[in-house]
């Protein structure tokens, strides 16, 4: 939420430090606000710039959300855990995501998550999700590859990415960040026995 008093003259900014301003804005208002609340005047207001600069970049509210997401609370960018072990890594991984999350709030996350659900571009916002995930699991499993945990030609593409996948369920389902407990659940209840290398 902003007032009249930040309603100053637009700023001349150009590429870097114009989508900083403008991510920067975005991430106060949804902070401020919630994202059901967000629009696109008010991120504006914020950014001292104007509607349309805003759509040209991000056409979609959900769009503009992650945006800033990734560039304030970024749950899979970012450096990829380096622990040691697979195990480690993994819920290493998966705990960075729930701590950022819970930093977005809840309600930040089911309104995003029923706005892209709606949309028409759900299945190009999962396939760019997917794509991210397969990338950091599979530098996980080339570690642990190279460290004689898994042998990483034998894993199926589709268990890969299993951790984040169920992580992403149990969100959908709870609509909040997974618990401890659950972490490891998935970690070493369901993932470690599928693809850690069996004892001779």
């Amino acid at each position: 939420m902003v007032n009249d008093s930040n309603k100053l003259t637009p700023q001349r900014r150009r590429g870097a430090v114009l989508e900083r301003a403008l991510l920067d804005a975005a991430w106060a208002e949804l902070k401020a606000v919630g994202y059901t609340q967000l629009t696109y005047d008010a991120v504006a207001i914020r950014a001292r710039t104007s509607r349309p600069i805003l759509y040209r970049r991000w056409p979609n509210k959900h769009d503009l959300v992650m945006a800033a997401m990734r560039n304030h609370a970024p749950i899979l960018s970012g450096p990829v855990p380096d622990t040691g072990s697979l195990r480690g890594d993994v819920i290493a991984l998966l705990e960075r995501g729930a701590k950022q999350l819970r930093v977005v709030g809840q309600d930040v996350v089911l309104g995003l998550l029923a706005d892209i659900i709606s949309s028409h571009e759900q299945v190009s916002q999962a396939m760019h999700v997917d794509s991210v995930s397969k990338e950091v699991m599979t530098t996980i499993l080339k570690r642990a590859d190279a460290r004689g945990e898994v042998d990483l030609v034998t894993i199926p593409e589709r268990v890969i990415t299993l951790p984040l996948d169920l992580n992403r369920h149990d969100i959908l389902i709870t609509g909040k960040p997974p618990s401890r407990a659950m972490i490891l659940q998935i970690v070493d209840t369901v993932f470690l026995p599928l693809v850690v290398k069996k004892s001779a």
